[in-house]
């Protein structure tokens, strides 16, 4: 009995040895997991570094290539298109007026009954429509026979609190959202169509021509004032609430910037300068590009493997499109090489843009003990059912950088602006940037770290002055506000 107590003795303490051995041997991997997860996250922080000298960098790159962009066409990343638009809504404006923002699979229509400076926007009314699929493939007429015919409706639904003065044919603001050569307020041709629309025969013709033709086709006494992008627009509507107004910037799915540049430093502009002696340039600044950008190797993978490799750089790393492709592509290298999530990757985080920013958002956040909202975030989306805190903890991490990097990029952006007009220093006066998108409006982390930035690269005193407020709808109120302030009835206004 002694010796069968014996060697179940020796079998216990050999088994006791073995579990200990697969303890530590579990041990020792999950910390070289953790140290491999610790690198890869010291590695992304110091990529995407934005201390204070690098957003200057950037802000004069900016500046720079806005210079070389007003000078003459095809040597800068940045179009600096001319938008036409020398006059700008004073808040006088008194009238009805109406938009159309064309932009997608919807249509909107807007009406608006504007009341001077002491009525301001007395009604304004909108419908959505949405455009059968044969239709963005077909012709030129009836596409936009469609839309002047849901225009008729509109009109005729007219009620009370609109009034269109005597003699007055109705106004539009034109907000189309494709990539057009503008020629004048309100004209401009068609370079391509994108959003799935492809209609025969248009490339290269005046959309703002077919709309008009199309318009007395259907009966209508409708014409377009002011073809407008929504950047413009967005300037426009801030312009109308606060007269300071010289920069507007959309940040949402995408992000682009426009602002009022003296006439006489548009060196390309051809022909006699306008009266105002101003004139708004849309800047298209998501295709902005530097050597000064703090890139990463998953940037570079997402740029290359985008619809567009090389192009819209800035926008790939500052837009509300990207920055949660951006998180997913390091969650993906964290789950291959550290097994972040567990010994298999998650297939769903093999996907492309499974990961929206407003999720990411969301996680990012999450201010609860345990990081619930993260956790129940990774599962709807990335079919992540089981997480340690430790690893959702380096999740928000992730999302922090991230968003942060992209927040302090946008804000050097705008100083570039303000260097351009010189309203980058002390003494300067009240200067007033109208944001718009939902970027900036929902994502509050982002949304104070620009903030933050912008007071930290211009300093105390000079950020005192500067104000950045967040204006909505630039595609609908601002196009009508636009089409108010290039109206041919205006000295009778």
């Amino acid at each position: 009995m002694g010796k069968v107590a014996i060697g179940a003795a020796v079998v216990c303490a050999a088994a006791a040895v073995a579990v200990t051995a697969l303890v530590v041997r579990h041990r020792m991997r999950s910390a070289e997991r953790w140290a491999r997860a610790a690198a890869v996250l010291r590695e992304l922080e110091e990529k995407c570094a934005t201390p204070v000298e690098k957003l200057w960098e950037v802000a004069d790159a900016m500046t720079k290539e806005m210079h070389a962009g007003l000078e003459s066409e095809d040597v800068s990343k940045l179009k600096m298109i001319i938008s036409y638009v020398d006059k700008l809504p004073t808040g006088d404006e008194r009238g009805l007026f109406y938009a159309l923002d064309l932009g997608g699979t919807n249509f909107r229509a807007l009406r608006v009954q504007l009341g001077g400076r002491e009525g301001r926007v007395v009604r304004q009314e909108a419908k959505e429509v949405s455009i059968p699929h044969d239709l963005m493939v077909g012709g030129s007429d009836e596409l936009f026979d469609f839309i002047a015919s849901a225009l008729v409706e509109f009109v005729d639904s007219e009620g009370e609190g609109f009034h269109l003065h005597s003699g007055r044919q109705r106004e539009l603001g034109f907000t189309f959202s494709f990539p057009v050569k503008q020629t004048s307020v309100a004209s401009g041709t068609l370079i391509k169509w994108t959003k799935g629309f492809n209609i025969d025969g248009m490339v290269g013709e005046d959309v703002v021509s077919e709309l008009n033709k199309a318009l007395q086709r259907q009966g209508l006494d409708m014409k377009v004032a002011a073809l407008v992008n929504d950047t413009v627009g967005t300037l426009a509507g801030g312009r109308y609430d606060d007269n300071d107004v010289v920069v507007a910037v959309i940040l949402g799915t995408g992000t682009n910037a426009a602002y009022v540049e003296r006439a006489d430093a548009i060196k390309k502009w051809q022909g006699p300068l306008p009266g105002s002696g101003e004139i708004v340039i849309n800047m298209e600044w998501g295709n902005f590009s530097s050597s000064h950008l703090p890139m990463t190797e998953y940037d570079n993978a997402l740029d290359v493997e985008s619809l567009n490799p090389g192009d819209q750089i800035y926008e790939k790393l500052i837009s509300g499109m990207y920055l949660g492709e951006i998180v997913r592509r390091v969650l993906l290298r964290l789950a291959v090489q550290t097994a972040l999530f567990g010994d298999t990757v998650p297939p769903q985080l093999e996907t492309p843009f499974v990961l929206r920013t407003p999720v990411m958002s969301a996680m990012h956040h999450d201010t609860s003990a345990d990081l619930k909202v993260v956790r129940a975030k990774l599962k709807e989306f990335l079919g992540i059912s089981s997480t340690s805190l430790k690893a959702r903890k380096v999740v928000v991490q992730i999302c922090d950088i991230v968003a942060k990097r992209g927040a302090r990029l946008a804000a050097a952006g705008i100083v570039g602006i303000l260097k351009k007009l010189g309203r980058d220093g002390s003494g300067m006066r009240r200067t007033v940037i109208a944001m718009d998108g939902g970027l900036y409006e929902h994502y509050t982390v982002f949304r104070e770290c620009l903030l933050g930035a912008l007071k930290e690269m211009l300093g105390d005193e000079a950020s005192a002055s500067v104000v950045v407020k967040l204006t909505n709808d630039g595609s609908g109120l601002g196009a009508s506000l636009l089409a108010a302030s290039h109206s041919r009835y205006l000295e009778q206004s």
